[in-house]
């Protein structure tokens, strides 16, 4: 998404789609997954998904790198790198964050935010 107008970032595709096209396609096929079943276990529409991995989509969500990283057991922050984001904006960060928070039992949702305050208690120190 573009910073100022929340539009999605979009390139013509071309027949050598980008490194992020290129990781999210390949992932996809070594677990053997159709664009449809994706769409099932993460609820992005599979014609979205498709425009990503053509390159056509060049920038996608955060959040959706985030789902795609954990439905295809990829390194979120190399996504995130793929797609350019070189320093994600606070609130990006917070809806993954959240996102993240949400995944988890609530017993490791009070562990990390036990985690979080004592990062945040050794920053005051």
């Amino acid at each position: 998404m573009s910073a100022r107008d929340g539009s999605i970032d979009r390139v013509p595709a071309s027949p050598d789609p980008p490194p992020l096209a290129r990781v999210l396609r390949d992932a996809r096929d070594a677990l053997g997954l159709s664009l449809r079943e994706v769409e099932r276990r993460t609820g992005i529409r599979n014609a979205h998904l498709s425009q990503i991995e053509t390159g056509t989509i060049a920038r996608p969500e955060m959040a959706l790198l985030w789902d795609l990283s954990v439905a295809y057991g990829l390194d979120f922050e190399r996504l995130l790198a793929l797609a350019g984001y070189e320093a994600a904006g606070e609130r990006g960060r917070m809806t993954v964050a959240l996102r993240a928070l949400g995944e988890l039992t609530p017993e490791e949702q009070a562990e990390a935010l036990r985690f979080m305050n004592e990062l945040r208690r050794r920053r005051a120190t």
